[in-house]
């Protein structure tokens, strides 16, 4: 029997002559902006609200660790763009994202972000109720 797919977050957005360089494409920094954006709120959609997490009585952080970007092609202002974020995996407090930026079906930039959650300054397991909000988005094979 085959699983479902897992769901994959989206987050559209607009690309504005701030977000460009000098010829109208969009500077490759803006991407990284696009893709935090969008891991924000996909966390904000399963119910973790990152202010939340570090003001609770055991604080807990989000870092990345470690970014593996592929620019197939370029965006340009006034583009209209989404973005596309699956858990590809998580262990202990490891939780590796696949992300991607497209305009229209048309894939943009591909993204492996590897983000840490830390707890007392160091590298801890998600509490069980927590981790369990990320499963939506979770890879199934």
């Amino acid at each position: 029997m085959t699983q479902p797919a897992a769901a994959v977050h989206s987050f559209d957005l607009r690309v504005y002559y701030e977000d460009t360089d000098f010829s109208a494409r969009v500077y490759h920094a803006s991407y990284l902006r696009f893709l935090e954006r969008a891991r924000t709120e996909m966390l904000r959609e399963a119910g973790i609200h990152q202010g939340a997490l570090h003001q609770a009585e055991e604080p807990y952080f989000f870092v990345v660790r470690r970014m593996d970007i592929e620019w197939l092609k370029p965006a340009m202002m006034d583009d209209w763009l989404r973005v596309e974020t699956r858990v590809a995996s998580q262990r202990g407090p490891l939780l590796t994202l696949a992300q991607k930026i497209c305009r229209d079906q048309e894939v943009l930039l591909t993204a492996d972000v590897l983000v840490v959650s830390i707890k007392d300054n160091k590298p801890a397991r998600l509490p069980e109720a927590l981790a369990q909000r990320f499963a939506v988005y979770a890879s199934t094979g």
